[in-house]
């Protein structure tokens, strides 16, 4: 295990923690590690650069991007600060470009979700390097790496939804780009989520298999728990409270319901994980 100490600060995402920082629905994480700068996520766009630029934090300084999955609350900042990453390496997985649409509940309307960039062409050449990710792990420096896609094993997280590859709905989208980032620290695993459509569990059961570790330390970042039902919301905590998990940062999706049951289940584990959240490994 590396002993290195990691610095994590929120960049973006649906709350904030103080009066100078602004809030949208999206997530993006600033990763300071070893002498290296990475962004996980970008949020849509519009408070990614003024947030960083409160915490003292320069986008430029970014040695890598990474792109959890292909939906504008993740990518958005990627486009609106894209002058920033001209040295940086952008991790993304080819299904990040495709166009995506969600079915309004009322399943009548639909709106589009997906990237602003319609392929990998519109980043080359505008970024230091581009890395298409795919099925298997990608290491972006010692220590730190992408799961690559994740497999979709057990039978209670229903990583489906009202997503879709078409207006029309007849396609749905099984977010194959889904995507977390975990590196290895004196404590154990430190796990980031970006929306987790692959399904928490399914995401440490593979960074499990990837590494023969089986401690995870923490865990920070959207779960995707909005509409989970009852036996998904307690065989997720259970699997926590097995895999001892010391520290859960909830974020973003995760749902207003669902952070509270976290809380109430794992009790001195859970912390908010809103803009402006700086928290330190060691």
């Amino acid at each position: 295990m590396r002993e290195q100490t990691v610095r994590i600060s929120v960049l973006v995402e649906n709350s904030v923690k103080q009066q100078s920082l602004l809030a949208e629905h999206g997530m993006a994480f600033w990763i300071e590690t070893a002498g290296r700068r990475i962004l996980f996520d970008t949020g849509q766009g519009m408070v990614l650069q003024h947030n960083a630029n409160t915490l003292g934090i320069a986008l430029s300084t970014a040695d890598d991007v990474v792109l959890s999955h292909g939906h504008y609350d993740h990518t958005g900042g990627l486009y609106q600060a894209l002058d920033s990453f001209k040295d940086a390496h952008v991790y993304a997985h080819p299904a990040a470009f495709t166009p995506r649409f969600f079915q309004n509940p009322d399943k009548k309307s639909v709106r589009s979700v997906g990237s602003p960039f319609s392929s990998p062409e519109d980043l080359r050449g505008r970024v230091g390097q581009l890395v298409l990710t795919g099925a298997k792990p990608v290491q972006i420096a010692d220590g730190i790496r992408l799961t690559g896609e994740i497999p979709r094993r057990n039978d209670y997280e229903d990583t489906g939804g009202a997503f879709y590859l078409d207006e029309a709905c007849s396609q749905p989208d099984l977010l194959p780009d889904d995507q977390a980032l975990f590196m290895e620290t004196a404590r154990g695993m430190i796990v980031l989520l970006g929306c987790a459509h692959s399904g928490v569990v399914n995401t440490l059961d593979h960074i499990r298999t990837l590494t023969g570790c089986t401690r995870i330390h923490a865990v920070l970042g959207g779960m995707h728990l909005l509409a989970a039902d009852e036996n998904r919301l307690r065989r997720t905590i259970q699997a926590l409270r097995e895999a001892e998990v010391q520290k859960v940062g909830l974020a973003h999706c995760t749902g207003f319901a669902a952070m509270a049951r976290l809380y109430t289940e794992l009790p001195n584990r859970c912390f908010p994980c809103v803009a402006g959240t700086q928290v330190t490994f060691y």
